[in-house]
């Protein structure tokens, strides 16, 4: 590793499914069925993760990307349906990334309504929105960077007095610090 760089964390995609003996052989489907892959995937850390499965033609072409979802939360075995619309032999790939949206998200849905770290966790969720949308087209990119100027306009300071903190009941009401 070239000195000053930062190691990128690995993700496992693990025991991927459907495989029959160990993936010797090709499993088997007619045009038009349905079946679902499947496959184990974490990462060490709190950050969260997403998958897609990426079914390509018998001449080799990727297909759309099928978004996975978590099977059993907490199990970190992920599952998409795909279907095949031809003979031939089909191959798929599972694909996976970190996801800093849904980790933003989790950590969100949990230090807001606390009232912890209120003003840095909407400040990093408009930053968020501001690197993604940055790769978006029109109309999709104006709503992502509505979504971040919302992050920063609708925080506690623009809801609260000076000094003071949310509500733990929620509402958007606040009281004094010394109420506290």
């Amino acid at each position: 590793m070239p000195l000053g760089s930062t190691p990128q964390p690995t993700i496992p995609v693990l025991d991927v499914r459907p495989a029959v003996h160990c993936g010797r052989k090709p499993a088997k489907a007619v045009p038009g069925e349905t079946f679902q892959v499947s496959a184990t995937v974490f990462r060490e850390g709190h950050e969260a993760v997403a998958a897609n499965v990426v079914l390509r033609d018998p001449a080799g072409r990727p297909g759309p990307w099928t978004p996975m979802r978590e099977l059993a939360p907490g199990t970190d075995r992920w599952g998409a349906d795909v279907t095949p619309d031809a003979e031939g032999r089909w191959t798929f790939a599972v694909e996976a990334w970190g996801d800093p949206v849904s980790t933003w998200r989790h950590h969100a849905r949990i230090k807001i309504p606390a009232g912890i770290d209120t003003d840095l966790v909407l400040e990093e969720g408009a930053r968020l929105h501001e690197r993604a949308a940055a790769g978006m087209p029109g109309e999709a990119r104006t709503a992502v960077l509505g979504a971040a100027t919302a992050l920063r306009d609708n925080g506690p300071r623009a809801r609260r007095p000076p000094g003071g903190r949310p509500h733990p009941g929620g509402g958007g009401g606040t009281r004094p610090p010394s109420a506290a």
